[in-house]
C-alpha cells in the first residue's frame, strides 16, 4: 500500500470500497445485495469518471506535498511539478539524443532510454483537470491548469517526444463530408463562378 503515494481508499454508501491509483480502480463489495439495488446513481461516462480519479489524485498530490499545499494556493509551477512527478509512471521510452535509436519510431533493440509520461496523455490529463478546477469551483482566470507556463511545457514535451520518438504529433485535419460542404444555404444561391479569362 506504500508502494503507489497516490494510492486511495474511500467507503462508499453501498459498503463497497474503492482503491484509486494512477492507473486502476478496483471495487469490492461486501454484500452481492448492495451492489445489486435498484436506487443506483446515475452512471457517469468514462470521461466523467477519469476526471473525477484524475480530481482526486491531484487533491492526494496536494495534500501530500511538503508542506501541504491548499487549493487556493496552487499555481502553474505546482502543476509542472504535478506533471514532472508522474513522469515516473509514465511507460513511453523517449530517446535521449545520444541514443542511435533518437528519431527511430520503431527502435529494432532495446535501449536505456527512459520512461516518461505521453505527451498525449499529459495532455488529456490537462484538460481533464482544467475542466475539473472549474466544475469544483474554481474561477477560470484563476486556473492553474490553464497557465501560461503549463501550456509552453505541454509544446516543448510534445516537441521534443515528436524528435526523439520520429513521431508527428500535427493536428489531423478533419475531412469535412461531401453533402456538408454542397449544400447549400436555404434561400441563397451559389456564388456564381467567375467567367473565363479571354487569353
Amino acid at each position: 500500500m506504500d508502494s503507489n503515494p497516490l494510492e486511495m481508499h474511500t467507503l462508499n454508501p453501498n459498503n463497497s470500497t474503492t482503491i484509486i491509483t494512477n492507473t486502476t480502480t478496483i471495487t469490492t463489495s461486501s454484500s452481492a445485495s448492495a451492489s445489486s439495488s435498484s436506487s443506483s446513481p446515475t452512471t457517469l461516462s468514462r470521461y466523467e469518471n477519469q476526471k473525477r480519479r484524475d480530481w482526486n489524485t491531484f487533491g492526494q498530490y496536494l495534500r501530500n506535498h511538503r508542506p501541504p499545499l491548499s487549493l487556493s494556493r496552487c499555481s502553474g509551477a505546482h502543476v509542472l511539478e504535478f506533471l514532472r512527478y508522474l513522469d515516473q509512471f509514465g511507460k513511453t521510452k523517449v530517446h535521449t539524443q545520444l541514443c542511435p535509436f533518437f528519431g527511430h519510431p520503431n527502435p529494432p533493440a532495446p535501449c536505456p532510454c527512459p520512461l516518461r509520461q505521453a505527451w498525449g496523455s499529459l495532455d488529456a490529463l490537462i484538460g481533464r483537470l482544467r475542466a475539473a478546477f472549474e466544475e469544483n469551483g474554481g474561477k477560470p482566470e484563476a486556473n492553474p491548469f490553464g497557465a501560461r507556463a503549463v501550456r509552453l511545457y505541454l509544446r516543448e514535451v510534445r516537441d521534443s517526444q515528436s524528435k526523439a520518438r520520429g513521431i508527428s504529433y500535427e493536428k489531423k485535419k478533419r475531412k469535412r463530408p461531401p453533402a456538408v460542404a454542397a449544400a447549400a444555404v436555404p434561400g441563397q444561391q451559389p456564388p456564381a463562378l467567375p467567367p473565363p479569362s479571354a487569353s
